[in-house]
């Protein structure tokens, strides 16, 4: 197949290009500046050059494609509301190009997307369209080309890793940087999931090549990871002493990552296994924060 591919340049998007290649597909990755160009075109990648700014600056991507992969996303969390918005009039552009055809769309969400609300792992089943994460906003957006007929299927992510990055975790490092200290909020048994990055391209794939209209993935290989371990083991990679904090005091250490650091985020993946025998075998999350060089991570 030929896939147009967003966010080709980018920490996941750029295994998911690999991958696809291994798989004998054709891959048009997105490019919004030179340099990313260059970048795919050491890669082999068909370079298209646009812009998630200017959605329309897609389309003609679009149209030279069998279907589309969606993992660019603006990572500024000062404006994460105002990204996540973005982000569905993206898939709203994308989802009219594809109307009337059978191309998938798959699009990019998070696993809180499957918060039951009752102390339970997130799952594939459950669209909680109350979540008050601003990412909801993606997903209302493949809902609504769902119901236009789009063939659109859904991958949620948890926190994305290799010994490099770590998805929100990567933030949390800098601040740990910053404050002089590893924290975690009362006990520290608020839980993430995690999956590596490799096994995350991986299951990309298989959504494209097995998966069915309107599912939604959970590229979940650890359902729950507690904050305190995940805390404890960044200390001790930074030679950092550890802090336990009420959550009245949370907002003062964390600033803007406060949202984040006091939600509960384990979610399930076991469905997406079997439904498309997803088998994750890369690193544990708590294995590559060991392996980490903290040293490299930019001051």
């Amino acid at each position: 197949m030929r896939l147009f591919l967003t966010g080709a340049t980018g920490f996941i998007g750029s295994r998911i290009a690999e991958e696809l290649k291994r798989n004998g597909h054709q891959v048009i990755g997105l490019a919004r500046s030179q340099e990313s160009a260059e970048r795919l075109r050491e890669a082999g990648i068909e370079i298209h050059l646009g812009t998630i700014d200017e959605p329309d600056t897609l389309l003609p991507a679009v149209e030279r494609a069998d279907a589309v992969i969606h993992t660019a996303f603006d990572h500024d969390f000062s404006r994460f509301v105002a990204n996540c918005e973005k982000d569905s009039r993206v898939i709203a552009t994308l989802s009219s190009a594809l109307a009337g055809s059978d191309r998938p769309l798959i699009i990019t969400s998070g696993t809180g997307m499957g918060d039951p609300e009752n102390g339970q792992p997130a799952t594939e089943s459950i669209f909680n369209r109350n979540h008050p994460n601003p990412r909801i906003a993606s997903e209302l957006a493949g809902n609504a080309a769902l119901e236009k007929g789009v063939d659109v299927r859904v991958v949620r992510l948890p926190q994305v890793h290799d010994t490099r990055r770590q998805g929100l975790i990567s933030y949390y490092i800098q601040l740990c940087r910053e404050k002089g200290s590893a924290a975690w909020i009362e006990e520290g048994m608020n839980s993430w999931s995690a999956a590596h990055v490799n096994d995350v391209a991986r299951l990309y794939c298989l959504v494209l090549e097995k998966g069915t209209r309107g599912e939604r993935y959970h590229a979940v290989a650890e359902e729950a990871i507690a904050s305190r371990m995940i805390a404890q083991t960044v200390a001790a990679g930074m030679g950092l002493p550890t802090l336990s904090l009420s959550k009245e005091e949370a907002g003062d250490y964390f600033g803007w990552f406060a949202a984040f650091a006091t939600l509960d985020l384990r979610a399930s993946g076991a469905w997406t296994q079997k439904r498309l025998g997803w088998q994750p075998a890369g690193p544990g999350l708590i294995d590559d924060l060991s392996a980490m060089n903290y040293g490299d991570i930019p001051h």
